[in-house]
């Protein structure tokens, strides 16, 4: 059964094609990337005491990231997807809300249950997310679920996060995908094509990443057909 009307999710995504997937009946989307602009958007919509909406839609009452993520741990595959237990914070670990997590394993049998880790810049090389996993225990990481739990502390809603793997941790990024990056993980296309224009040897590895891209958005549309309204988020 999905969560009745008045429950209202806020997912939090990096890029666009995920808030549009996120989208639907009781949901609200703050989109980054990264977790300035994230902080800042959901400063919008927590702090300021007006209602995010003209038409009168009801506040968030739980904050979901939800979108993709860069594998850390290597037994993990392209579009595997991952509920998290909790995030790793610049201030320790926030737990996610039990009773939420329980609901997102019961619509996603499939999912892995375990730790995300949040992010300020791009983990562009293996060696960085093997680095991270080794440190921290956390087997994805991405740029906006930090943000995310931590406002949904400070405002004392739950949290719940949904993150399927984009990249596996064994792969680096491309040097052109690198050269037209910039700090929020965002690639321009005129200077990726310009580096892969002067090193096309570099052209299997766009391509091996642009399919990940494709089956990772293939499976976060499945994850998100299955969540139902308010992001399976249980009523207050």
């Amino acid at each position: 059964m999905d969560a009745l009307p008045h429950a209202c999710a806020l997912a939090v995504c990096g890029m666009p094609f995920e808030a549009a997937i996120a989208d639907g009946p009781c949901v609200v989307t703050v989109c980054g990337p990264g977790p300035w602009r994230v902080a800042h958007r959901l400063h919008g919509v927590l702090d300021v005491p007006t209602p995010p909406h003209a038409d009168g839609a009801p506040r968030p009452t739980g904050i979901m990231s939800f979108g993709c993520a860069g594998g850390l741990d290597p037994g993990l595959a392209c579009g595997t997807c991952i509920v998290a237990t909790g995030v790793l914070t610049p201030d320790g670990i926030v737990a996610a809300d039990p009773g939420w997590t329980r609901a997102l394993l019961a619509r996603l049998p499939g999912a892995r249950l375990a730790l995300l880790a949040g992010v300020d810049a791009p983990l562009a090389t293996s060696a960085a997310k093997a680095s991270l996993w080794r440190a921290g225990g956390a087997v994805a990481a991405d740029m906006e679920s930090h943000a995310a739990a931590l406002a949904a502390r400070r405002h004392g809603i739950p949290f719940a996060a949904c993150r399927v793997v984009l990249d596996p941790a064994w792969r680096s990024l491309p040097a052109c995908v690198l050269a037209g990056m910039d700090g929020d993980g965002v690639a321009a296309p005129w200077p990726m094509l310009r580096g892969l224009a002067a090193a096309p040897a570099q052209l299997g590895a766009v391509c091996a990443l642009a399919r990940d891209a494709w089956v990772a958005r293939r499976t976060l549309r499945r994850v998100r057909a299955c969540l139902g309204a308010a992001l399976a988020l249980p009523p207050p």
